[in-house]
């Protein structure tokens, strides 16, 4: 499935996979430590708030924009 905004699919497709990934050949055998795709998660999620914004998406009332949510966030 394509992400929200066309730039975020392969970003979005890179964290299928490593979470896929993890979770299988990890968590599933209890060595859940750490989720190591965190910062690829962090930046698919950048780009997601951008095309929301770009596009003006209305999202009044999610909450799964973060602790970031209503900030700009311009580093990658």
């Amino acid at each position: 499935m394509n992400s929200v905004g066309e730039a975020c699919t392969e970003l979005k497709r890179e964290y299928d996979q490593c979470f896929n990934r993890w979770f299988a050949e990890k968590f599933l055998k209890g060595e859940s430590a750490e989720d190591p795709c965190g910062q690829l998660f962090k930046r698919y999620q950048r780009c997601v708030q951008k095309a929301i914004k770009e596009k003006d998406i209305p999202i009044e009332g999610l909450e799964f924009m973060g602790p970031s949510k209503g900030k700009t966030e311009n580093s990658s």
